[in-house]
């Protein structure tokens, strides 16, 4: 008599294709951040520039930004004290806290593997720089407003009403911003890709 046949060994699935997507994101990560960084200095340089037309509301409060590597100075017009003859208060705000989404963008967008992927990747910079650059000058805003103490607050000449306002935008675009809109910049671009996967993980 014939022995039956042992049961057939069902093939062997491969990774999903969103664990695939996953693990190629977390594999381009450090080469995007080590991009990120190296090229810092040129990208603060665009958002010292957009930060100084940003400023130009607020008058003579701010006399001039300079740049050291990736960090802005801000270099006010208000006074630290009567203590410091001839000095003005600056403000150094490290670009690189507002900016670190930028890598993180670049590498879901690199993984996603889409044919206009350089494209999108130059346009999705360019739309986060903005927020970037809101990050920066809330930052020096409430220095100069909140933490900087009553002397040079009282130089500024914000109203209570105005330092909340200032109070928020530091928080909104420190916890919020830099890692919110690079995410939502790219499902925004990346909409066909998200059905596709959720169509083969279906």
């Amino acid at each position: 008599m014939d022995e039956p046949a042992p049961p057939a060994t069902p093939p062997r699935r491969g990774p999903s294709p969103l664990a695939r997507f996953v693990l190629v994101t977390l594999a381009w990560l450090p080469l995007t951040f080590a991009l990120w960084y190296f090229a810092a200095p040129a990208l603060i340089a665009i958002v010292r520039f957009l930060a100084g037309l940003a400023v130009l509301p607020f008058g003579d409060l701010v006399r001039t930004i300079e740049q050291s590597g990736s960090t802005l100075v801000f270099v006010s017009s208000l006074k630290p004290g009567q203590s410091v003859a001839g000095g003005v208060v600056s403000v150094s705000v490290d670009g690189l806290l507002y900016s670190f989404g930028m890598p993180m963008f670049a590498a879901l967008t690199l993984a996603a593997k889409e044919a206009a992927r350089w494209r999108i990747l130059a346009l999705g910079i360019a739309v986060l720089v903005p927020f970037v650059v809101f990050g920066v000058v809330a930052d020096f805003l409430k220095n100069v407003a909140i933490t900087a103490g009553p002397i040079v607050a009282s130089q500024a000449g914000f109203s209570p009403f105005a330092r909340e306002v200032i109070a928020f935008s530091y928080q909104f675009g420190t916890l919020i911003l830099p890692t919110v809109a690079p995410a939502v910049v790219w499902v925004l671009t990346h909409r066909a890709f998200l059905e596709r996967v959720r169509a083969s993980s279906g």
